[in-house]
């Protein structure tokens, strides 16, 4: 899967995320598509499923064995990463520690580890 395809997974992800996890009517900007996702959002999305998917590598598809919290908790931190990267004062909510985090997007980030997880690679 290219880095694009990866990003528009973890885009997919977290908005099949949000619609199951949000209490009530989720923000407009939480499940806007990926045709009107933002540039920096897109990029941000490319980098965190690729951090994810060598994580998954390096583990020997061991990573399995994380618990939900554990997936989610990397997710999380390397969005925060990202956000430091595209914005130089970027919003507390958008660098939030996991335990600042609201359960739904915590639900959500661990949903998203499990998604880019299951990717299967190409066999040569």
């Amino acid at each position: 899967m290219s880095q694009t395809e990866g990003a528009r997974l973890f885009r997919e992800s977290w908005i099949a995320g949000v619609r199951r996890h949000f209490p009530g009517e989720p923000k407009a900007g939480y499940v806007t598509p990926w045709e009107e996702t933002p540039q920096w959002e897109r990029e941000a999305a490319g980098a965190v499923y690729a951090q994810v998917r060598q994580f998954v590598e390096v583990s020997g598809g061991h990573a399995g064995r994380l618990s939900r919290e554990q997936k989610g908790r990397f997710v999380a931190l390397c969005w925060t990463a990202q956000m430091y990267k595209h914005f130089e004062k970027p919003k507390a909510g958008y660098v939030a520690d996991w335990d600042a985090l609201p359960e739904w997007q915590q639900a959500t980030d661990a949903d998203i580890f499990e998604a880019i997880e299951a990717v299967r690679p190409l066999v040569a």
